[in-house]
């Protein structure tokens, strides 16, 4: 049986649709020095797709040596929403990824629904994508926020996507778009195709033993809707 047609595009953000040049990071610096006198890289205790609670919840293990309390993890997340948008209009290494307006317009107007799925809370999903004005193509999303993990809150885009087609797009009309393992594992585990692109932290070779179902270098490289 032939694989039903693409309805909706679901699209993780770092690493796939633009690159902050480092500014989540600064961001978290800038609130552990705040609250705890201590900054944090959060990029050598974290790993790429892990969600925002995750990454709060590791960093402040690693300041603090136990577990945060649940008002340590909300302090430290308000602080990281508060520094991001300074450290995003700041960054020098902040760009769009190749191909990725023009596959995003040419996605909108082909009639497809754009979704976001990613492991950013939402908040800061729509703070590192003001910058590039890419906001304007994504109608719902799956969010950090969402669940604790990648393949829930993939499913929660799923979800949203019914909802905002008045329930005329189904989950298997869906694929997903990202750049690490995590990306090719939630979308996998919540029933729905993956094309992996080697943008970020992973080559291609990393993201098909990962088992995508399409691995580009960019976008530009033969995209399958």
């Amino acid at each position: 049986m032939a694989d039903p047609a693409v309805e909706a595009v679901l699209f993780d953000i770092d690493g796939t649709l633009i690159t902050t040049g480092g500014a989540g990071a600064v961001a978290w610096r800038r609130a552990f020095e705040e609250l705890h006198g201590q900054p944090v890289d959060i990029r050598e205790v974290t790993e790429s797709g892990m969600v925002d609670t995750e990454v709060g919840s590791t960093a402040l293990r690693s300041v603090l040596g136990r577990e945060p309390d649940r008002h340590e993890l909300a302090a430290a997340m308000g602080q990281y929403l508060q520094y991001l948008p300074d450290a995003v209009a700041e960054s020098d290494g902040y760009r769009v990824m190749p191909g990725i307006r023009e596959l995003l317009s040419r996605l909108v107007g082909a009639g497809l629904l754009l979704g976001l799925t990613t492991g950013n809370v939402e908040a800061a999903a729509h703070i590192k994508l003001e910058r590039a004005h890419l906001n304007r193509f994504f109608a719902f999303g799956g969010y950090g926020s969402d669940a604790m993990d990648r393949t829930g809150l993939t499913k929660r885009a799923l979800d949203r996507a019914r909802v905002v087609s008045g329930g005329a797009v189904e989950p298997g009309e869906c694929i997903s778009v990202g750049d690490t393992p995590r990306d090719v594992e939630a979308g996998h585990g919540a029933g729905i195709r993956v094309v992996a692109v080697a943008t970020g932290n992973f080559g291609a070779d990393e993201l098909r033993d990962a088992g995508a179902d399409w691995v580009l270098d960019t976008v530009q490289d033969g995209f399958p809707v």
